[in-house]
């Protein structure tokens, strides 16, 4: 009885895992649409100074990274295993220039390098304003209710 009730709880813990992960999908999608929305044309390099401002993984493929706050770039790269998890992440630059094809993503303890094949600079006040619009609601006031003083 005991082991029935065991898998029936593994069972529906199974059922809510993967239904919590639709929406961190739909969401992911929706922030890589909003980044290449607000992305111009490729660029071959970027002056970079460290530290990294800050970054946002979209997926293994691509990456946000902000060299300061208003200065965005949206890098492609080869594949980079589990890049959405990394905790943190470093470029390779040459003479502060990080380049496509030549540098690379580093992930994980040890590194694992993942080769940048493109960069689009952001344009960060279009994104904010993308997100901004997101975020507004329709508000309507409430309507009285019946037979309240």
């Amino acid at each position: 009885m005991k082991s029935m009730h065991l898998l029936s709880g593994l069972l529906a813990a199974g059922v809510l895992a993967g239904c919590s992960s639709v929406p961190y999908a739909q969401r992911q999608s929706q922030r890589q649409a909003e980044y290449a929305a607000a992305a111009g044309a490729p660029v071959r390099s970027f002056h970079f100074f460290s530290p990294l401002y800050s970054w946002e993984a979209l997926s293994d493929q691509q990456l946000a990274v902000y060299a300061r706050p208003n200065q965005a770039w949206l890098l492609d790269v080869d594949g980079c295993p589990n890049l959405t998890f990394a905790n943190a992440i470093g470029l390779t630059s040459s003479f502060h220039d990080v380049s496509v094809r030549f540098d690379r993503v580093l992930t994980g303890r040890n590194g694992y390098p993942c080769t940048i094949t493109q960069i689009r600079p952001i344009d960060v006040g279009r994104l904010r304003a993308a997100q901004q619009a997101q975020r507004k609601i329709d508000e309507k006031p409430r309507e009285a209710a019946s037979g309240a003083q």
